[in-house]
């Protein structure tokens, strides 16, 4: 006999509260949470579509993996320590095999950073995952988009465009082997740690969920500012540039998206504090009074439009 709703959310969702800042969690009309004094609650709420954003086939495991880790993207771009999320899973059927790997996958990420699974909702319908993460963060240590200022330095966390190279090769676009590709696309890890560090440092941040240019674009748009990129400065991992060297496709690691890493702006007087906070980041270019994205590749400065992933 299949799993009611209610069976199905404490057999596989369903945990003790781990912090003690929460007091009631799962099983009740409404989570009991307790605010901290002077601090910020941030609030982030991505949704996930079967077809869209993930393919059919995706191991639940690492499915659920993902679907926490992009929404702590978020809290990582705003300097925020994650605490706790809720899931909203709509289900084709009910599915027990793939319920538990989907659960490990998703609860084994919240256990890494601390956070409760505090809340949400099961439903029937074609398969859709909504997941809102909320975390703590100091009003003086917000990273938010319009700070960026001209003079202050580009840089990112990471590497660039594995993750849109794992989908080249997931839809059969990319004969290149590269399972680290595939992995990042799939099991993504969210720069907890490096938003953390540079809370009160950086004059803007953003996760480039949706590609380098696309998301630099938005912090260029809410400063009022321009920027240019240094492509050869671009840390770009191996398969990434054999990618580029085979198809001329130059301009796929900007716009690809599905990196999450963080692009961040810093004032000049700042820099040499990035050591110091052990923050491993690359320095890719810089903000400009003059609107707009350039980027300058062998030689040439070349307007670089906003490109990256559009829901619609």
């Amino acid at each position: 006999m299949s799993l009611g709703e209610f069976e199905l959310i404490r057999r596989y969702f369903t945990r003790p509260p781990r912090r003690a800042d929460t007091l009631l969690t799962v099983g009740d009309d409404c989570a009991l949470l307790v605010p901290r004094a002077d601090e910020r609650l941030a609030v982030s709420t991505d949704t996930l579509v079967a077809g869209v954003h993930f393919l059919a086939d995706t191991d639940p495991r690492r499915l659920g993996h993902k679907c926490l880790a992009v929404n702590l993207s978020d809290l990582a771009a705003m300097g925020a320590d994650p605490a706790w999320v809720t899931l909203a899973l709509t289900l084709p059927r009910v599915d027990e095999a793939w319920l538990e790997r989907f659960a490990e996958g998703f609860l084994d990420l919240a256990q890494r950073y601390g956070v409760d699974l505090i809340g949400g909702d099961t439903t029937h319908g074609p398969l859709s995952i909504t997941v809102q993460a909320m975390g703590w963060v100091s009003a003086d240590k917000a990273l938010r988009r319009d700070g960026a200022r001209a003079g202050d330095a580009v840089y990112m966390t990471g590497e660039l465009g594995l993750g849109g190279l794992g989908l080249r090769i997931a839809l059969g676009k990319c004969a290149i082997d590269a399972p680290a590709a595939v992995e990042r696309l799939e099991k993504p890890e969210p720069r907890i740690s490096a938003g953390l560090a540079l809370g009160g440092l950086a004059s803007a941040c953003i996760d480039i969920s949706d590609g380098l240019a696309a998301d630099l674009g938005h912090i260029l748009t809410a400063s009022g500012v321009g920027a240019t990129l240094d492509y050869a400065a671009l840390p770009l991992p191996e398969p990434v540039r054999r990618h580029v060297e085979e198809t001329g496709d130059w301009s796929m690691p900007l716009t690809a998206g599905d990196d999450y890493e963080l692009c961040f702006t810093l004032a000049p007087e700042h820099e040499a504090e990035l050591a110091a906070r052990g923050i491993s980041c690359t320095r890719i270019g810089h903000i400009e009074a003059e609107r707009g994205l350039r980027i300058l590749r062998d030689g040439q400065r070349l307007e670089l439009g906003a490109g990256g992933y559009r829901h619609f």
